[in-house]
């Protein structure tokens, strides 16, 4: 098995370094809170009462974690993200439909929004350029520019932080409770504890690394961090190129429990990760702990992910930024290299082969 303490192999594995992504994250979340910060948005946009944010993948993220966000939080509008070709029919001139695509040219993306220029809706761009920078520059609709270079889910700090800010300077999130220093602090801390140099004897994210590895990873959310659980299973499949899934409390106690018995072998090639923080349910942490009593009872190997800081914008990004680096590791075990997605590569060819 690859040594994870072997200065050497990260550069071999990892010729177009998503290494040094991980590391600049808490530096790209702070440029893109202050960027959108100084972005203006037309007055009339405070109007709104429900936002859509248009995404998928690693741009669609990004709009999952402010709406889990905003619940905990307390904001005035309804947040929903839309992962498809067309749009809801509830659109009206009340809501803000914001299209996140990093490369711009995201096909569902560009069909959905093409479909709200017909409409009254409020309308913003998040974009590095491409086709969706061309449509709404030529339709007059704000275009909130990404200047990071990589792949769209290493570019979270522009997916998710402008969000944050513009629904602040909106007045539709509370801004008295996002604490972004805090945030910060603890993303720079946990860099300096599961960063590549740091031994795998004192390195949390390389050990869980090495529990996932040759598994297929079931993560279990809730709460603030249902959709980092999401995160994480598409940073496993994307970076790690392996299966994985995740799936919700409570929910999860009302049927996924019940199937842990068959097929009986499953439970030798499953890992299951918790992710949990304080400002969980009562409930659900009693739930998350009787669940890890079931996964016990029947031989499924699981391990607790807990959240660091003190308010749930903390929370939610350092269980997400812990998860980032074991999949980070989980590349390197599988000896893949985490930057390129060839299948998705393919996929799109084929796509444009049939239009």
């Amino acid at each position: 098995m690859i040594n994870l303490n072997d200065p050497k192999i990260y550069k071999q594995i990892d010729p177009s370094s998503m290494l040094s992504q991980l590391y600049g994250l808490p530096g790209q979340c702070q440029t893109a809170w202050q960027e959108a910060l100084d972005f203006s948005l037309p007055e009339d946009y405070a109007s709104v009462d429900k936002v859509l944010i248009l995404g998928m993948g690693g741009s669609a993220i990004g709009g999952d974690l402010v709406r889990t966000l905003a619940l905990a939080t307390g904001s005035k509008p309804v947040i929903l993200v839309n992962r498809d070709y067309d749009l809801p029919a509830y659109i009206n001139d009340r809501t803000l439909v914001i299209a996140s695509s990093y490369s711009g040219n995201t096909e569902e993306i560009l069909s959905a929004f093409n479909q709200a220029l017909n409409t009254e809706c409020k309308k913003l761009a998040i974009t590095t350029g491409g086709k969706l920078k061309e449509i709404a520059e030529a339709a007059s609709v704000p275009v909130f520019p990404i200047n990071h270079v990589s792949s769209p889910r290493a570019a979270l700090g522009y997916s998710f932080m402008p969000l944050i800010a513009f629904l602040v300077n909106l007045g539709l999130i509370k801004g008295n409770s996002i604490n972004t220093n805090d945030m910060i602090n603890n993303l720079n801390q946990l860099t300096g504890n599961l960063g590549e140099t740091v031994p795998t004897d004192s390195n949390s994210a390389k050990q869980l690394a090495l529990k996932l590895y040759d598994k297929v990873a079931v993560i279990y959310g809730a709460g603030i961090l249902s959709e980092v659980a999401r995160r994480w299973k598409t940073q496993i499949n994307e970076n790690s190129k392996a299966w994985a899934f995740h799936e919700i409390f409570p929910e999860l106690n009302h049927n996924t429990v019940v199937g842990y018995q068959f097929p009986r072998q499953a439970g030798t090639n499953l890992y299951v990760v918790l992710l949990r923080c304080p400002s969980l349910h009562h409930r659900t942490l009693i739930r998350l702990q009787v669940t890890g009593e079931l996964l016990e009872q029947n031989n499924i190997e699981y391990h607790i992910v807990d959240s660091q800081g003190e308010d749930s914008l903390s929370q939610m990004m350092s269980v997400l930024f812990f998860g980032d680096w074991v999949s980070y590791y989980l590349a390197i075990l599988n000896q893949a290299d985490p930057t390129p997605v060839k299948t998705i590569d393919y996929l799109k060819k084929r796509l444009d082969e049939v239009k």
